[in-house]
């Protein structure tokens, strides 16, 4: 018979293997959406923002990491509250959250980083 302390453990990290495979499935959804549609150089920040970040960031939450999310007190916290980190953020990818720089322009980044900002000062409303 298993105890509960081993049964809980079991669980514990079943749900973190259920957890990492979500998170790899959707990243590897997001690369496989981006290598076969562009983003128009025209396209606006909020329009840039949609097709390439809003499958993870709807609303500036986060459905992979709930305390990453891009609202103010957490971009704060993280130092991503200015456009040149949260730039260097969209360019280099970090952890799961994958790199842009072959995807959009350095404008369409720099864009898409101020919207951020912007959206994070009225609360993503």
């Amino acid at each position: 018979m298993i105890s509960l302390n081993k049964l809980k453990k079991i669980l514990t990290v079943t749900l973190l293997i259920l957890t990492l495979a979500f998170a790899q499935v959707i990243t590897n959804a997001q690369s496989a959406i981006a290598d076969t549609a562009t983003t128009p150089a025209t396209a606006t920040a909020a329009e840039v923002f949609s097709a390439n970040c809003a499958g993870c960031h709807i609303n500036g939450s986060n459905i992979i990491r709930r305390g990453k999310n891009l609202k103010q007190k957490a971009l704060k916290k993280y130092g991503m509250d200015s456009i040149a980190n949260i730039s260097n953020l969209v360019t280099n990818g970090k952890g799961i959250m994958p790199a842009y720089k072959d995807r959009l322009s350095e404008k369409q980044i720099i864009d898409v980083s101020a919207y951020v900002l912007s959206q994070a000062e009225i609360d993503w409303k």
